[in-house]
């Protein structure tokens, strides 16, 4: 298994980034083959100073393997959600991989 997990803090001038950024994940990056797990949800903290609670939106997808991992960042699907939602709506995103 391999599991990528991205974060995201929109642009503030972007008033429905947030919207377009888990519509766009839910259309062009939940298809792609070898994905076990797909999860997009805006940031939800219970105030406690340990919960991170600067970004808008998280993204967790777990996929079969580093090889999947591979075709799901050169799947077309992966290169239009970072052209034509996150240009567009994202400020900044951080990535995290592991197996």
């Amino acid at each position: 298994m391999f599991s990528h997990i991205v974060i995201f803090w929109v642009k503030a001038n972007k008033l429905d980034a947030v919207e377009q950024l888990i519509a766009g994940a839910k259309k062009y990056l939940q298809p792609i083959p070898g994905v076990l797990v797909f999860h997009i949800g805006r940031m939800v903290t219970d105030g406690k100073p340990t919960v991170e609670a600067s970004y808008q939106v998280a993204l967790t997808t777990v996929l079969e393997s580093s090889a999947a991992r591979e075709g799901y960042r050169q799947h077309p699907g992966h290169a239009r959600f970072k052209e034509e939602i996150c240009a567009p709506n994202v400020e900044r995103y951080l990535v995290y991989d592991f197996e």
